[in-house]
């Protein structure tokens, strides 16, 4: 038990140096693609946790939900209205959407709203992901 409860601790660890260590060497331009990429990872995480097959418990779904939440907080806060136009209100309103989805589907204990949100987040990753 011991042993597994050690990895499960060091690989958590080194996984928040990687992800510091990108961020400080990162442009913005990269830090949106690490937002999003953290982003994907925690909804497929929670997704997979309220499956039928999940072990999530309600409190490790919710604690995860405010995590994505506040990534997404930040993406939305990091548009540029001004400049973005229409782009960045749509983007905007495409933000708050999945963070309704994300709630839903944590209260409701029900991974299809989270899935939903993800294909969402995911489309506009990929965009991002285009810009060079």
């Amino acid at each position: 038990m011991f042993a597994s409860s050690g990895y499960a601790v060091a690989k958590q660890r080194y996984a928040n140096a990687d992800l510091g260590a990108r961020v400080e060497a990162a442009s913005p331009h990269q830090l949106v693609a690490v937002l999003f990429e953290e982003l994907l990872k925690h909804l497929d995480t929670l997704a997979a946790g309220l499956s039928a097959n999940g072990t999530l418990t309600r409190v490790a779904a919710i604690q995860r939900k405010g995590r994505i939440a506040t990534i997404i907080l930040g993406l939305e806060a990091s548009l540029d209205h001004q400049q973005g136009g229409e782009i960045a209100g749509g983007l905007a309103a495409i933000y708050r959407e999945a963070r309704r989805l994300v709630t839903a589907g944590t209260m409701q204990q029900d991974p299809k709203p989270i899935i939903q949100a993800r294909e969402m987040i995911a489309e506009i990753a990929a965009a991002w992901g285009q810009i060079a």
